[in-house]
């Protein structure tokens, strides 16, 4: 999302802990899972990212988004290449090294460069590019990664930062900006909105696939031209902690439904969750999953990682390129 994890935040209405029970300030329920009565919470410091392997988010997968005079052959080769080089694992990684570790996105780009063998491989490229960047850490560090593999093509790349959406597409469709690391849901649903309106019917779904099919038209429509989507992406997903993962064996939403449905579960998101069919209802309906009392925390931000380290939440909404966030 760039929607990104910041702008998705700005998506929802953060708001403070609410009453007793829909707040969270009761206490959860300390019964142990068995068929229908859930997992209950417990604290720990390590999170772990479930896998959304029924796609109940929409694919917000990494990728290119090119100015079409500028999109060669050479040029998609190069930054699709840098985005299958990319998982969720991976993704992580590149994004703790800049926020925990204290890498420039610069220096995180050619380590990680390096390591994944991002200068080999391709060649044909010529005269300047200049890849965009957006206002957080994440895009940019995406960036430098483009310019790389540009420049090992054998471009002149640099990187021109950013802020918006808003800002940065019309500057991409004019040629001012040649290639973007863009976010495929998020991109499908700003072109769709530009095309058809503000209260035009969603073309992005959960399918990589279909949003980029969708996306591919609306792209042509701008003077744009997309390449292939990354399997790793920036989206709305779920967490637990490390010993209810471990002890339950998690590693995917539907490992959740199957061995942690039930009330002594607890779900913590905001308090727009409860309503929104990416949230509970989302998780009910796709994934058949039960809760207890609901927690109201924030949109992936520090309420919601709390209340799981602490052991308030078994389950809570997060971002799914979160560098605080380990993957199953």
């Amino acid at each position: 999302m760039i929607l990104m994890a910041g702008l998705l935040t700005t998506a929802f209405a953060l708001t403070a802990c609410g009453k007793s029970g829909s707040s969270g300030t009761a206490a959860p329920p300390t019964a142990n899972s068995a068929a229908g009565t859930g997992c209950a919470p417990v604290a720990s410091d390590t999170l772990v990212l479930l896998s959304d392997d029924k796609h109940l988010q929409n694919s917000d997968n990494i990728i290119a988004v090119a100015n079409k005079a500028a999109a060669t052959p050479a040029l998609l080769a190069a930054t699709d290449k840098v985005n299958a080089s990319l998982d969720q694992t991976k993704l992580l990684a590149l994004n703790k090294a800049v926020d925990v570790d204290r890498k420039t996105p610069q220096q995180a780009a050619k380590d990680y460069a390096t390591a994944n063998g991002i200068g080999t491989g391709v060649s044909g490229g010529s005269g300047k590019v200049v890849v965009g960047a957006a206002g957080f850490a994440e895009s940019t560090t995406l960036a430098e990664l483009y310019k790389i593999a540009l420049a090992a093509a054998g471009f002149d790349a640099s990187v021109l930062q950013s802020t918006s959406r808003e800002v940065y597409e019309p500057e991409l469709e004019k040629g001012n900006i040649s290639v973007f690391p863009e976010y495929a849901a998020t991109m499908t649903e700003f072109l769709n909105q530009k095309a058809n309106g503000k209260t035009a019917a969603p073309k992005a779904s959960g399918d990589i696939a279909a949003t980029v099919a969708a996306l591919t038209p609306l792209a042509a429509q701008y003077n744009l031209v997309a390449g292939k989507a990354s399997p790793a992406s920036d989206q709305n997903a779920f967490a637990v902690t490390k010993p209810v993962a471990d002890k339950y064996s998690l590693k995917t939403l539907s490992d959740f439904a199957a061995k942690c449905a039930g009330p002594a579960s607890i779900l913590a998101g905001p308090p727009e969750c409860t309503a929104r069919p990416y949230c509970q209802p989302g998780l009910q309906s796709t994934y058949k999953m039960s809760f207890g009392p609901f927690f109201q925390a924030d949109a992936g931000g520090p309420q919601t990682k709390t209340a799981l380290k602490t052991g308030k939440a078994t389950l809570g909404l997060v971002f799914s390129s979160d560098s605080s966030l380990t993957a199953a």
